[in-house]
């Protein structure tokens, strides 16, 4: 029994059919976005022939994120969260539709490309708070950051093998079977959605969320050590050590600029993803989830110190690989704590700002990154922003007591808490549990 803990916590899709549904539907839509990622970039790039061009998917993609984010906070506190995902993935559906339509067409226009490449970050964006709140509510608390394992180990895969075969199918079958996969995708994503019980949110207080919503989120974040402490953990690796943008010019200086060596950087903090979360079991079960993700933010940090460092290929490709590790256990107990620790009410505007800090904070970070590396070098700009990143944590956790404290409320008492079946309508939510000031 001990062994089986260790590996890939699998309660959640054994014992819940809607989780079970939500989580096909969402890898299959992550797959989709992969490769029509892939596609718009060689779209992209065959109408210009730019980096400006190519520059600009980031922020058709980006801007609406932040933009809708917030947005989509709002509508998550105070509608039928189903209902929202419903619409948004709907709004999906039809974008990829479009791409696809556009590519039949033999579009040459990239404006019209970009604008459909918006309208389905948008939807993503109004959705992706409503989202976030599901897992807590068709799961028990000591299954969420279970759940949320399972959901990340999906998305590493989804990196990792969705570009690869969007090369094989655009190069087989051109742009337009591409699209034609996302689409298919996206439309597995809308099924498992119809499938999933209502949800609207407990205890809202619809009044006051929409006279001021944005800050109802963040006035919830600051007042809860554990909200504010996991959200700036998070914010400080991602902006003052996220490599992605240094991999082109660490490429340059020590590899000659192959491009193959640059797929393996990508690759490698895939893979180090995908080893923690098949492995994921003792971090799910894992009480102390505010400890846990400090250590791995830290670990994160001293990692990439050590890929700027590093000069042969096989010590850079395993610190990134230690790197991508370490991300997916933070991301997985960052995940879990947040929701444990947000009151249902205002779930939707919470899982708005930590989607505005998952957008900014990589953007930024890669932009501080860039500008430091234009200025210093490279591997200067690796080694300071990892050690700053760590020192920053070590902060955060030396400031924050509560967090360090922090445990996931144990599973309820057998007697009273029915066994989980898949024939449950809707299963037992860790939601009900009263956040802790």
């Amino acid at each position: 029994m001990k062994g089986r803990v260790r590996l890939l916590d699998t309660r959640p899709l054994r014992g819940s059919r809607p989780f079970r549904d939500l989580w096909i539907g969402s890898s299959a839509a992550q797959f989709g976005g992969q490769i029509a990622t892939v596609a718009v970039l060689a779209q992209v790039w065959d109408l210009t022939g730019s980096p400006v061009g190519t520059g600009a998917i980031g922020l058709a993609t980006g801007l609406p994120m932040l933009l809708f984010g917030l947005l989509g906070g709002t509508l998550a506190d105070a509608v039928d969260r189903r209902t929202v995902v419903r619409a948004t993935t709907a709004g999906q559906l039809l974008a990829a539709a479009g791409l696809c339509a556009q590519a039949l067409a033999d579009n040459r226009t990239v404006l019209l490309l970009l604008a459909l490449v918006a309208v389905a970050s948008a939807c993503g964006a109004l959705g992706a708070p409503a989202r976030r709140t599901f897992p807590v509510r068709l799961l028990p608390a000591d299954q969420v950051a279970a759940g949320l394992a399972l959901s990340n180990v999906s998305f590493q895969a989804a990196m990792l093998a969705g570009p690869a075969l969007a090369g094989l199918i655009i190069a087989r079958w051109d742009l337009p079977a591409a699209y034609a996969v996302q689409a298919a995708a996206v439309a597995v994503s809308m099924l498992a959605v119809i499938r999933l019980p209502a949800m609207p949110p407990e205890g809202a207080a619809p009044g006051r969320g929409r006279r001021r919503p944005e800050r109802g989120g963040w006035r919830v974040v600051l007042r809860r050590p554990t909200l504010w402490g996991s959200l700036a953990t998070d914010l400080a690796a991602t902006l003052l050590a996220m490599p992605v943008a240094l991999f082109p010019l660490v490429n340059e200086i020590r590899f000659g600029g192959d491009p193959r060596t640059l797929g393996l950087f990508l690759s490698a903090v895939a893979v180090g993803g995908i080893t923690a979360g098949l492995f994921s079991g003792t971090v799910t079960r894992c009480r102390r989830g505010g400890l846990l993700q400090l250590a791995a933010a830290g670990v994160w940090g001293l990692a990439l110190a050590g890929f700027g460092l590093a000069g042969p290929l096989w010590p850079a490709l395993v610190c990134l690989a230690v790197a991508g590790a370490a991300d997916t256990v933070s991301v997985i107990t960052r995940g879990a704590l947040v929701q444990l620790e947000t009151p249902d009410a205002f779930r939707g505007r919470v899982s708005s700002v930590e989607h505005v800090i998952g957008v900014a904070g990589p953007e930024l970070g890669n932009f501080r990154g860039g500008l430091l590396a234009s200025v210093t070098s490279a591997p200067f700009a690796l080694v300071t922003g990892g050690l700053s990143a760590a020192l920053a944590v070590a902060a955060v956790a030396a400031a924050n007591a509560p967090l360090r404290a922090y445990r996931t409320p144990p599973p309820p008492p057998a007697p009273d808490r029915p066994p989980h079946t898949d024939k449950d309508p809707v299963p037992a939510a860790g939601g009900d549990r009263p956040a802790v000031e």
